[in-house]
């Protein structure tokens, strides 16, 4: 669990925050297996900052580059994601904004419910409202860059932010609503999926390696009997094979590229 300013003191079931705690995320720390992926639970109370992330190949010495994606799970009435910009926007107008605090006027807030699903490319300039739990996966990086965080006494990076930021509308499709037994992400860091019970045959072949097992209702356990996660847990496996679904009922999958 990690405490944020934006976090919550009371968390959805199961999870329960330490008394006088504000928890924002919940990390499922990657074995050596899958040191390239991160999966984390996000809880939302007030907005995170207005943030981007470098791609690999933006990414300087001592950083690493983003791509990640956010599967909205619940969502308060009016919440909201703030993800590019309304229209294409230069960086002296990135920057401008930012200093005189109403870069929020120029980004695009896109509604939150559940079942949407963003996929966020380095770049891409974003933050997330109140009110809002979500699912990220991400490569397996903490390079963030801050543009602007409502006067809270955190550090700003605005030089590299500016240097990353892409100054136009978030592509729609990058954005969906997803539907049962349906692959949400195959792109170049990771693979993501949602299923319903019991895998098919094409899923369980495309998870033959390292891969995490998110149940989002129900069980999925070690057919040699040796673990086994429940909603709010993440369970490792060596391959999809090895697991058990008998009681399972929604589950979230996770690999490598």
């Amino acid at each position: 669990m990690v405490a944020k300013v934006w976090g919550r003191e009371q968390l959805p079931a199961p999870f329960v925050a330490p008394q006088g705690e504000r928890i924002g995320e919940i990390w499922f720390e990657p074995p050596p297996e899958l040191s390239q992926v991160l999966v984390k639970y996000l809880f939302t109370s007030e907005k995170l900052s207005v943030q981007v992330h470098p791609s690999d190949a933006d990414a300087l010495p001592g950083e690493a580059g983003k791509e990640e994606c956010w599967l909205v799970l619940d969502a308060q009435p009016g919440a909201r994601l703030a993800i590019g910009f309304a229209r294409e926007v230069s960086s002296q107008e990135i920057e401008a904004a930012a200093l005189g605090g109403t870069i929020e006027n120029l980004l695009a807030w896109h509604p939150a419910r559940a079942g949407d699903l963003f996929y966020l490319p380095a770049g891409t300039v974003h933050a997330i409202g109140p009110g809002v739990s979500l699912v990220e996966v991400q490569q397996n990086s903490d390079t963030t860059f801050r543009l602007y965080d409502y006067g809270r006494p955190r550090e700003l990076h605005l030089k590299r932010a500016l240097a990353v930021a892409e100054g136009g509308p978030y592509a729609a499709e990058h954005r969906r609503s997803i539907a049962a037994g349906q692959v949400l992400v195959n792109g170049p860091h990771f693979r993501f999926d949602r299923i319903e019970g019991v895998p098919d045959a094409a899923t369980i072949a495309a998870y033959d390696g390292a891969m995490l097992a998110l149940p989002l209702a129900g069980t999925v356990a070690a057919l040699d009997g040796t673990a086994q996660a429940g909603a709010g847990e993440c369970l490792y496996a060596p391959g999809l094979g090895g697991l058990d679904f008998s009681r399972a009922e929604v589950t979230l999958l996770v690999r490598p590229a």
